[in-house]
């Protein structure tokens, strides 16, 4: 990490205590993993799901070790309906009711569009845009009938501003967006509160492995406070949309960045 400062993790507070969530991409060390885990700090129960299946299962047992009784995962690959349903279906059955509902599947990609292919544009749009439909349809149709709960999506900075090779996963994120503002409006009716958050840069393994040196240096040079977010930061921004002191936001996309164009 560059910076003259390191962020300071803050301890859990019991925000989420009492509440049931489902955290999509939730197996590993991104953004996903850590809001799973500042849920558990927080006092929720969690389901954790991603498409690896391995992965999933070895940071559920990891989890489970530390806060015993509280997490259960179920494998799923958010580009398919069936197991989408199977998803939601689980969290009520396992956990008897869905209050929160975290939206952190996507895909990226480097590509300009004169090289793009169509397989490349449809898989990132699949699982990034259409992937947080399913889910957001999915929580919806059984949240309106318990009149309440939280859904938050992940969106991106690069859904309001131009990088190069990165068309179609910022028209994914930028669809994010839009979603969010109109399920909000159809979600109110039921007492359910629809968010999202947009980071810009949250350094992980697997961006490291899939992002060049020379790029992650220049997105790094351009956050304000000189260096890359944990994820963590980015959960804890997810928690509070999440948790009642958020209780009169709904439709809001919030940059967890300097970067919001």
């Amino acid at each position: 990490m560059t910076g003259v400062e390191s962020p300071v993790y803050e301890p859990g507070h019991g925000l989420l205590k009492g509440r049931t969530a489902v955290i999509t991409a939730a197996a590993g060390a991104g953004i996903g993993g850590a809001t799973a885990r500042r849920f558990l700090e927080e006092g929720a129960r969690v389901l954790i799901s991603d498409a690896h299946a391995r992965r999933l299962k070895e940071y559920g047992a990891e989890l489970t070790g530390q806060f015993p009784g509280a997490v259960t995962s179920v494998a799923c690959d958010v580009t398919d309906e069936a197991q989408v349903g199977a998803l939601f279906d689980a969290a009520v059955r396992e956990h008897g009711r869905l209050d929160i509902v975290v939206n952190n599947a996507g895909l990226g990609g480097t590509s300009e569009l004169v090289d793009m292919t169509d397989e490349q544009w449809s898989r990132v749009l699949d699982v990034t845009l259409n992937g947080t439909f399913r889910c957001t349809r999915a929580a919806l149709r059984r949240m309106k009938d318990s009149q309440g709960g939280v859904i938050v999506n992940n969106a991106s900075v690069v859904g309001w501003r131009a990088q190069t090779g990165q068309a179609h996963y910022a028209a994914a994120k930028a669809g994010v967006m839009a979603l969010t503002r109109c399920a909000a409006l159809e979600a109110a009716e039921y007492g359910v509160r629809v968010n999202a958050v947009s980071p810009s840069l949250a350094m992980h393994p697997h961006l490291v492995k899939v992002t060049s040196a020379e790029l992650l240096e220049e997105l790094t040079a351009r956050e304000a406070f000189g260096r890359y977010a944990e994820p963590w930061e980015v959960a804890n921004v997810i928690v509070f949309l999440a948790s009642g002191y958020s209780s009169y936001m709904t439709g809001e996309v919030v940059a967890v960045s300097s970067q919001h164009a």
